[in-house]
């Protein structure tokens, strides 16, 4: 049997000021610590887990969390959580990580240099290339550019960089989603997919080519296509995944159809990595107002994704 068939998933705190501890420690309540045959863990500061300190794993960084009121201060506490987390998998203690959300620009303030979490990760385990998917039961996307302003998308948009995100991909889909002949379509980054190139050239000239060399690969791969007929409910039954241009292409639809239960996926990692797909929202912070629906997914996910792996 793989090494991490029974082993524990492992839950970080995020942004202690934040809801995450909140919803990490709601999300072990509902699933009564275990999901199939791993048991939860939490990793982060001893005070804020407190209530689950026989599933602690504590950090040593020290914290003091004021709900809804960041501080770089407590920015080592965040990032050690992720590193433990991450030597744990990697060293085949763990599972997978679930990752309550971070606060960008707290960990800026206190010299953090990476973007975010699938950065960070993909830092920590040496991986080449780290994609973030946002998965849930009716639809899976990936944005190509990802936090970057909108003025700038256009020029990261390269055939290279689609035919690597798409094989990660596909990749993925049969490793830890267990679909055998996944399909993957590609959306394209103009209105109308450039409209024959009225509207755009990118389509034409950057992201047909990359579908081609997929498709000659052996992937089965559709677009570029208009990304305002590409998530309704009869669109969504001819692939299993999309490749999105942008952010906001691929956020507001999957947000607007599993806002409660979607799931971040890091792609691309030698680990399981999900969390929830929400903020920090600091705004009800220490209120007891934080749904954990989005956590309690990312949990499932990640069983899932790792029994998986451990019968592979």
């Amino acid at each position: 049997m793989n090494k991490i068939a029974n082993k524990p998933i492992l839950i970080t705190m995020g942004e202690p000021a934040g809801i995450g501890p909140e919803v990490a420690l709601s999300a072990f309540a509902a699933l009564d610590g275990r999901v199939g045959n791993h048991p939860l863990k939490l990793v982060g500061d001893r005070e804020i887990f407190a209530a689950q300190k026989s599933s602690l794993i504590a950090t040593s960084a020290p914290v003091k969390a004021v709900p809804g009121k960041p501080s770089s201060a407590n920015a080592r506490a965040v990032i050690e959580a992720i590193e433990i987390a991450v030597s744990a998998c990697l060293g085949g203690e763990a599972a997978a990580i679930v990752t309550a959300p971070i606060h960008k620009a707290v960990l800026a303030g206190a010299g953090f240099g990476f973007p975010g979490h699938t950065e960070f990760l993909a830092s920590l385990t040496g991986a080449k290339r780290a994609v973030m998917m946002l998965a849930s039961d009716k639809l899976r996307v990936v944005p190509l550019v990802i936090h970057v302003p909108l003025a700038r998308v256009p020029g990261l948009v390269t055939t290279a960089g689609i035919e690597e995100t798409a094989e990660i991909i596909l990749a993925a889909l049969k490793l830890d989603f267990g679909i055998t002949s996944p399909r993957l379509a590609v959306a394209g980054l103009n209105p109308h997919a450039g409209e024959d190139g009225v509207l755009g050239g990118e389509e034409e000239a950057i992201i047909a080519p990359a579908i081609a060399a997929l498709n000659a690969k052996g992937h089965r791969v559709i677009g570029p296509l208009s990304a305002d007929t590409l998530f309704h409910d009869e669109a969504r039954k001819q692939y299993d995944a999309v490749l999105t241009m942008y952010h906001d292409q691929g956020l507001i639809p999957i947000k607007t159809l599993s806002f409660w239960d979607g799931v971040n996926v890091t792609l691309g990692l030698p680990i399981v990595r999900t969390s929830p797909d929400h903020g920090t929202a600091f705004d009800i912070a220490g209120k007891v107002k934080a749904d954990s629906r989005s956590m309690v997914a990312a949990i499932k996910m990640a069983a899932e994704m790792a029994d998986r792996r451990a019968a592979v």
